[in-house]
């Protein structure tokens, strides 16, 4: 017997209801913090109760919430939430007899529990607090108040200000050690880490001086490479030795480039880092006890998001692109790397989807995007960027502030000043004036008095003649198709983020132009001949990126996506690393998974494969050493592939904000099975999912509050189809099985061939 899926999902999430009592809420936070009572210091966790610290001054460190209002936000298990009650008090022992003397929300009816305002009378600073929540089932049925959670306010409060944040240090031992002669023993960390070298030795006199050498890279004879090349690191430190055993935590000098104007500084109670992998250490009149490293980062919740596929090679480039989000994150912002260490919009753009794939941290994103709005960079399409991670802070966070404070400061990054009657905009047609440059609060970036367009980097002959680019011969013309494209995407995203404040006036404003652009953009840049994307107005030439960024900003007709597929195709991974992001988008977005997982795991020079291939262990700036002679070893602009597995291998994307509805759109086929664990602000999705030319089974995992919508791909729409082991209904459309509403909970598809 087939029964309907709505029937099916309604039933079994009525009868599992019904079975169990409510689940408590878990996993708390305030103003999106996680561990807002953990107590640091000098970057080391303690034990010191949060009451102890706030009155020992200075010496530590905590998160502190900012804010007078704050957003608590939870998670559930497997169910559906009709009501929470939120209890905020400032003694914990009246929390725990369930009452409250700050704030006592009452039932609030609704399924809100990612972006619950803080109600009660405005918060005071340099308090500590206490609060919980319990739920209602959608059957009216209370549960148990969560585990309380305790956070303080900072010393200066405004109705919304985002959060402190902390920085943490992690002990790491040599993995190995290795003798590359027989004067010298090289300690190797296994990865490269923005460190801090800690020894012990034990010297036989008070006048020795122990070498240090601290590196990225080897030399061919399996030394620390003193001469690296570009801005890969290495630096020798001299530490004058006291006679016995002593431990040592040499001071790493700062670097005249990373810490010039615009640089992110470290804190002092953290001091100076440096990435370096290796430790190489002269044989001398002493002897080594222990070689250890203080890995700095941010806090980074590495079983957060797991995955494994029979694939060796996709599995080493997500190892790879994952902990590049974590150990680019030393300096609390997303920094380009460490030669500058300046956030750039599109550095951050990046790195906010792949460290929401990675961990579900929000605050780093939220951070870097309120900098970057008052410490612009130079290219036009960074300007534009700035819209689209504050549409990404709110779709995968849930938490409208943010952007709904920058908000007239997004419209003005929009660029819609340097328009032109039919909407399409350019920085050299005279418009970029001091009044425009003001208001976007550009000054001038790398001797660049005004914007200017970009498409990829680095350009040709960047650091030498024979280097050939990144831009695919682009030829710049006043109106340019990749600046355009970009326009119309932050004119969407303007668009939904009106909607959300409820600025109906704007919402219809930026719709109109968002179709006036896509209009002209397709009219202007869409060559009648090849019935593919030029590079700009006038021009004949037609590059990778102006296709692929049309391809990935949806703005090709139906009827031209193969033939812009095709020629994507016939240039290769003609890009940058940067690029690559929304070239993947495009072909994924196109259902090109065939060739965009092609290139995922290409084992070529331009590849994620290369750099590992060329030693490193972070994501470079560039594909290898050749294509950017300056480049460093840890840019997270590299890491792309992270996003696109869990967005479009896993098939994982929200379709709301805060991920209330999610999209299940699995893409291409793997060989054997594969396994993902993903943490979302709103719980953990599982996947397990295998794949035969007769037979594609899934199995899901959705936390409560969740309702998904799954596309189960299948190569024909002769087939049968299970969920939970019942024959159900299901529209084939697109080549993929449409099974929508589904409940929070553990369920099962089967898709097999043949009726």
């Amino acid at each position: 017997m087939k029964i309907t899926t709505a029937f099916l999902l309604l039933s079994f999430t009525c009868l599992s209801a019904i079975a169990r009592q409510q689940p408590t809420p878990f996993s708390l936070r305030v103003d999106l913090l996680q561990n807002p009572s953990q107590v640091y210091e000098h970057g080391i966790m303690t034990n010191v109760p949060l009451e102890q610290a706030v009155l020992s001054g200075d010496s530590f460190r905590f998160c502190q919430v900012n804010s007078r209002y704050p957003m608590f936000s939870w998670v559930l298990p497997a169910q559906y939430q009709s009501a929470c009650q939120i209890l905020v008090a400032s003694n914990k022992q009246l929390l725990l007899k369930d009452s409250a003397d700050v704030w006592n929300s009452g039932k609030i009816s609704g399924n809100n529990s990612t972006s619950v305002l803080y109600s009660g009378p405005a918060l005071q600073a340099s308090m500590i607090y206490y609060w919980k929540v319990r739920t209602w089932d959608q059957h009216g049925k209370p549960g148990k108040y969560a585990a309380m959670q305790t956070f303080s306010t900072g010393k200066t409060l405004d109705d919304y200000r985002l959060p402190s944040f902390v920085l943490i240090k992690t002990l790491q031992q040599a993995l190995k050690t290795n003798n590359p002669d027989t004067h010298h023993v090289l300690y190797d960390f296994g990865k490269d880490a923005f460190s801090q070298i800690k020894l012990s030795v034990n010297a036989a006199n008070n006048n020795d001086t122990l070498v240090v050498h601290l590196g990225e890279a080897l030399t061919a004879d399996g030394h620390v490479n003193q001469q690296p090349p570009g801005s890969v690191r290495y630096k020798m430190i001299k530490i004058p030795l006291q006679q016995g055993l002593h431990t040592y935590q040499p001071v790493i000098a700062p670097d005249a480039r990373n810490t010039k104007k615009n640089a992110v500084l470290m804190p002092a109670d953290i001091g100076e880092v440096l990435p370096f992998r290796y430790v190489e250490i002269a044989r001398g009149n002493y002897t080594i006890g222990s070689v250890y490293r203080y890995m700095v980062s941010s806090p980074f919740d590495d079983a957060a998001t797991t995955f494994k596929s029979a694939h060796k090679g996709l599995n080493q480039i997500w190892d790879l692109c994952k902990y590049t989000i974590k150990a680019t994150s030393f300096s609390g912002y997303y920094v380009d790397g460490d030669r500058e260490r300046i956030p750039y919009e599109a550095d951050a753009l990046i790195n906010q989807l792949s460290h929401y794939i990675s961990d579900a941290e929000f605050t780093i994103a939220k951070r870097t995007l309120d900098y970057l709005i008052y410490h612009p960079t130079w290219p036009t399409e960074w300007s534009l960027q700035n819209v689209l991670i504050a549409w990404n802070d709110y779709l995968y966070s849930g938490d409208l502030r943010l952007a709904k404070k920058l908000y007239p400061d997004l419209k003005a990054k929009l660029l819609s000043a340097l328009a032109r009657e039919d909407g399409l905009i350019s920085t050299r047609t005279g418009k970029q004036t001091p009044a425009f440059l003001q208001s976007i609060h550009y000054a001038s970036f790398d001797a660049n008095a005004q914007l200017k367009d970009i498409v990829d980097w680095p350009p040709p002959k960047f650091g030498g003649t024979d280097i050939m680019g990144e831009t695919d011969g682009f030829v710049f013309a006043d109106y340019n198709a990749v600046v355009n494209a970009y326009y119309y995407a932050g004119l969407e995203a303007m668009a939904k983020l009106a909607k959300a404040i409820g600025n109906n006036a704007d919402t219809e404003y930026y719709t109109h132009e968002a179709a006036r652009v896509r209009s002209a953009f397709q009219a202007v840049f869409f060559d009648k001949q090849t019935n593919i994307v030029v590079d700009g107005e006038g021009i004949p030439h037609s590059s990778l990126h102006a296709n692929f960024f049309a391809l990935a900003f949806g703005l090709v007709p139906g009827d031209k996506v193969a033939g812009v597929l095709s020629f994507i195709r016939s240039r290769g991974m003609a890009c940058s690393v940067y690029g690559a992001q929304f070239l993947l988008d495009g072909l994924y977005k196109a259902k090109d998974a065939d060739y965009a997982l092609q290139l995922l795991t290409s084992t070529e020079k331009r590849s994620w494969f290369n750099m590992l291939r060329e030693g490193a262990t972070m994501t470079m700036e560039a594909w290898g050493q050749s294509y950017k002679p300056n480049q460093d070893w840890g840019h997270a602009w590299g890491a792309a592939p992270a996003n696109c597995i869990v967005r479009y291998i896993a098939g994982i994307q929200p379709i709301t904000p805060g991920f209330e509805e999610v999209e299940i759109r699995p893409q291409g086929v793997l060989p054997g099975p594969l396994q993902l664990s993903y943490k979302t602000i709103r719980g953990t999705i599982e996947e397990e999912m295998e794949s035969t030319p007769t037979r594609y089974s899934l199995q899901l995992t959705l936390p409560g509050n969740m309702t998904a919508h799954v596309y189960l791909p299948f190569p024909t729409d002769k087939a049968s189809i299970r969920l939970d082991g019942m024959l159900i209904k299901a529209a084939y459309k697109g080549a993929c099985y449409e099974i929508h509403n589904v409940a929070p909970g553990r369920h099962r598809f089967e898709v097999s061939k043949g009726r």
